[in-house]
């Protein structure tokens, strides 16, 4: 299993620098501290002196890879660097069988998909101690009751009441000179045939009978029926734009967690500040969905996260039909661990594929 980015660059480092650098940003995602010459020379598998790390460090940073915060003798990749590390360098290890397990555990067949997909934002976030986040189409809940409502001549109120408690009125226009008892006759007709079932279910059998000329009603009730019909699968929109999108986001806490000067506070802060942007947040993921495999979006390389510095990493899932329609992934700051959260997240993912079928 590899990330998936728009290109995959050769590494354009020696062997020494190479090994050097990927120990570097390794030792740097596990602590989020900067790293010193004497703890490379530590962890390298071949002997150099510190003097010679502190050489290749310097050429890393020259070369953009490094920097030094504050006045730190270490260094910390820069977000160019964590790019080149996640593309070229890293390696994804295997879920951990406990992990597969907790994964699974939360996701079984029989929920309602909207409880399954919140539980699977859950485990994520539980799992990687960072933020879970899910974008996915607005589910067409089964309906309740519909009733037309004369508003003024020729306009009419449809009020649509969903089993789950949601209530949508939208204003149809009615043919002139309607009787009240046609609106009552179509909202009867359409409770008969909606009550229970949702409008993508039952559009196509009542257009049907409205065509076939089955459906026992006058021409000016048909035309009622029709208008609301045609009104209540407008609301429900196409499932294309934000606004016909859900967005999930699970376990916001965990970002405090590793909290520990101002400045970290401060970042944390604007982060909470970009999750609230629903519709920038939701169109970022959805750019996970162009093609298979997991996306990682890293700090400045997205508008939104330009001030935060943090990472999301995202795979789509499909339905039934093989159709993608939605979007999980974790949010967390770029020093992220990458390879246990990247596999953490496709597994998710496909978990949720296979339910879904």
């Amino acid at each position: 299993m590899e990330p998936r980015s728009s290109h995959r660059p050769a590494v354009p480092l020696g062997e020494r620098p190479r090994e050097v650098f990927r120990h570097l940003v390794e030792a740097f995602l596990a602590s989020g501290e900067p790293v010193g010459s004497r703890t490379l020379s530590q962890r390298l598998p071949v002997a150099l002196s510190p003097a010679s790390i502190r050489n290749v460090m310097a050429d890393l940073e020259v070369m953009g890879l490094l920097y030094a915060p504050h006045t730190s003798a270490g260094r910390v990749p820069t977000e160019r660097g964590l790019r080149l590390f996640v593309d070229g360098l890293l390696e994804i290890g295997e879920l951990a069988p406990d992990e597969r397990v907790a994964i699974e555990a939360r996701m079984t067949g029989g929920q309602r998909i909207e409880d399954m997909l919140i539980q699977a934002t859950q485990s994520l976030a539980g799992l990687s101690r960072c933020a879970g986040l899910m974008v996915t189409a607005k589910q067409d809940a089964a309906l309740k009751h519909v009733e037309f409502v004369a508003v003024r001549p020729g306009k009419a109120l449809v009020i649509m009441v969903s089993e789950d408690g949601q209530v949508e009125n939208r204003i149809i226009d009615t043919p002139a000179g309607l009787p009240v008892s046609a609106l009552i006759e179509a909202g009867n007709y359409l409770n008969a045939r909606l009550a229970g079932r949702t409008i993508d279910t039952a559009r196509a059998e009542i257009m049907a009978e409205l065509e076939g000329e089955k459906a026992m009603l006058d021409s000016l009730t048909a035309k009622v029926v029709a208008e609301g019909l045609a009104t209540l699968t407008q609301s429900r929109g196409s499932s294309e734009g934000a606004d016909n999108k859900v967005l999930i986001v699970r376990g916001q806490s965990h970002l405090l967690d590793s909290v520990e000067a101002q400045a970290d506070i401060e970042r944390v802060r604007t982060l909470f500040e970009d999750i609230e942007r629903k519709n920038d947040l939701i169109r970022l993921l959805e750019l996970a969905k162009d093609g298979d495999g997991v996306r990682i979006f890293i700090g400045s390389e997205n508008r939104l996260f330009s001030l935060s510095g943090s990472s999301i990493v995202a795979a789509p899932y499909a339905n039934a039909a093989g159709k993608i329609v939605g979007v999980i992934g974790v949010l967390g700051p770029t020093r992220l661990n990458y390879g246990r959260i990247i596999p953490m997240v496709d597994h998710t993912a496909k978990v949720i594929g296979r339910l879904l079928a």
